[in-house]
């Protein structure tokens, strides 16, 4: 544990610091509301309406490509170690991708993803 008493001690200032910089701008920073500073603000443009919401599909795609992104990112790993790891890693990997192509099918089943 004593390698680890200068990354605690750094990690303590910086905390340290930070608290103190939020501290002195909320107490010593001008607070000068005004409706212009409030309005809604685009590319200095007034924006012709309010935002409408994105659908939730938008959503379902972002958290399936995060999903699939993080899992296929253990590919490269296993690529590195394929020689080491043998016929037993091989046959992991096909267990693994095996399990991520069921969840694929299954989100284009439920017309998660469109492909077009």
């Amino acid at each position: 544990m004593v390698e680890y008493n200068g990354i605690l001690i750094v990690a303590f200032f910086s905390a340290l610091l930070v608290g103190t910089f939020l501290f002195l701008t909320s107490v010593l920073g001008p607070k000068r509301p005004n409706p212009a500073k409030d309005a809604p603000f685009e590319c200095g443009e007034k924006p012709f309406s309010f935002p409408r919401r994105s659908p939730v599909h938008f959503y379902l795609i972002a958290m399936l490509f995060i999903i699939f992104d993080v899992e296929l990112a253990f590919l490269f790993p296993w690529a590195v170690l394929f020689k080491k790891l043998g016929f037993a890693g091989l046959i992991k990997m096909a267990v693994f991708v095996f399990f991520l192509l069921i969840g694929y099918l299954y989100a284009l089943k439920k017309g998660a993803i469109n492909p077009e």
